[in-house]
């Protein structure tokens, strides 16, 4: 694997929609990869699984996408550069270069608690810049292109996590870092969209979106950005551990339907 990342570029008359998808990638560096525990890499736990095949209609609709390759247990591209944490409610929160999983299990042979802080500069230079920078390229074309831009941050999880939280996640969890990194009437449109849809949804809890959310994110400049965290259970089976095509089917429609409501108030 040669690049952080890969982009598909829309197949339609292109909208001013981004997707980026940071945590569907399960490679693994060479000079990495014998460091980590081999039955824990072959399928590495706190993958949003699935996640770009989920999406995989998006292009038709003419909304670009940006996918990661590498797993986030190389290094984490929703975290701060910085690893200034996300929130501060006492849940767990696995680091920029994580050491162990969300179940606080250790993910490398030696069970290191840290990663080098050489290590780490080593790894934002070659897979998290390169990331964010074709994010970056991506938003300003089609801000120049439009005069505006959604960057839509998509993420899945376990329906039930209990180092992060005591209960069943939601279906749909929507964040925008407290309604600072989109615009209202963008906001609105999203909740109307998913408060109708038959699926269980919250807005900013627990999760009021990550880095990418709020640093891209500046409605004032007509920059605007919104995560969507969903549980693997509505396009996975029971267990979590395979693609669902009927259930996948089902929400994708959700997806496209909400999609065309953004991009109606985006050009509007």
């Amino acid at each position: 694997m040669n690049s952080a990342f890969n982009i598909t570029h829309p197949t339609t008359s292109e909208i001013p929609i981004l997707i980026s998808v940071p945590h569907c990638g399960t490679f693994f560096p060479p000079e990495l990869k014998d460091q980590y525990k081999p039955q824990l890499i072959q399928a590495p736990d706190d993958t949003d699984w699935f996640v770009d095949r989920l999406y995989d209609f998006a292009p038709a609709l003419g909304i670009t996408m940006i996918t990661a390759n590498y797993s986030r247990w190389v290094i984490d591209l929703n975290r701060d550069p910085q690893s200034k944490p996300l929130y501060s409610d006492g849940r767990v929160i696995t680091g920029l270069c994580p050491t162990t999983n969300f179940l606080g299990e250790p993910i490398y042979k030696d069970e290191r608690k840290e990663i080098s802080s050489i290590e780490i500069e080593n790894r934002v230079n070659q897979y998290y810049e390169t990331y964010h920078q074709q994010i970056e390229r991506e938003l300003a074309r089609l801000h120049q292109k439009f005069g505006k831009v959604l960057l839509w941050d998509c993420h899945s999880i376990r329906q039930f996590v209990p180092s992060i939280h005591s209960e069943k996640f939601p279906d749909l969890i929507l964040g925008d870092a407290d309604g600072a990194s989109a615009s209202s009437e963008l906001i609105a449109t999203a909740i109307d969209s998913f408060q109708n849809s038959g699926y269980s949804f919250s807005h900013n809890h627990p999760f009021k979106g990550g880095y990418i959310t709020r640093h891209y994110g500046n409605p004032d400049v007509n920059r605007h950005a919104i995560q969507l965290e969903m549980s693997k259970i509505n396009y996975m089976d029971e267990p979590e551990l395979h693609y669902d095509a009927d259930k996948a089917q089902k929400i994708k429609l959700i997806l496209a339907e909400t999609f065309t409501k953004l991009t109606q108030s985006l050009t509007s």
